[in-house]
């Protein structure tokens, strides 16, 4: 059993799933105030995990992030950190490899809402914060319950984008790659192993997520 790999998993969807929430928060807010044609630009290219091959993200990544790539030769300029083959590397690919499992839900449980209980908070003399934070976060709970189980899920489970930004160096194996050593060596024990563990390891996020998204739903309802 390669732990290590695992452990690394585990941080690398964490890390991915509160960067997300941090960021897909405001940007679905803004998704869900209207239908403007900037809006549906942002929202496809949100979208666009879903249908490119996670291949041909991680080679564009990598091109980009790589020491010729803008990013990476700007970065390097500036002696910020490098990004190909390191953990915030991945960190970086991954949120924008499952940027749409927050945005999403997010979006569509926001214009569910509506504007309305913002502004009769609003009248009552509650600030854009307090507004957000006390009407809009209760009311929506079950969204960030999904959004939150999805990113960290689907962090878990990428293959083709860390293998293309992180390879299988010590600092960058995840589990996802350790399987896939494993099938090409031929140890199909680690293999079954490791897949085990994913397998039950997600099993069980997902029911608690379930039983957290009925919780919260009732009490909303409540």
């Amino acid at each position: 059993m390669d732990w290590s790999a695992l452990r690394l998993s585990g941080e690398l969807a964490a890390v991915t799933t509160l960067v997300l929430l941090v960021i897909g928060t405001p940007l679905a807010w803004w998704l869900a105030g209207g239908r403007s044609t900037l809006r549906s630009v942002v929202e496809t290219i949100v979208a666009l995990p879903l249908v490119l091959p996670p291949t041909v993200l991680g080679f564009y990544l990598l091109v980009v992030m790589g020491p010729r790539g803008p990013i990476g030769e700007l970065l390097d300029d500036l002696g910020g950190p490098k990004l190909v083959f390191t953990f915030t590397g991945l960190v970086v690919a991954s949120v924008l490899f499952s940027l749409p499992f927050v945005v999403q839900p997010l979006r569509n449980a926001f214009r569910a809402l509506g504007r309305r209980p913002v502004e009769a908070a609003a009248t009552l003399g509650a600030g854009p914060v307090d507004r957000f934070l006390t009407v809009v976060v209760p009311s929506v709970l079950p969204a960030y319950v999904t959004a939150a189980v999805l990113a960290f899920a689907h962090t878990v489970g990428e293959f083709g984008v860390v293998l293309m930004i992180g390879g299988s160096l010590p600092e960058t194996r995840v589990a996802s790659i350790a399987v896939w050593e494993a099938v090409e060596s031929l140890d199909y024990d680690r293999a079954h192993a490791m897949s085990a563990v994913l397998v039950a390891g997600s099993f069980v996020v997902l029911l608690a997520a379930n039983l957290l998204e009925r919780r919260a739903a009732r009490g909303s309802e409540a």
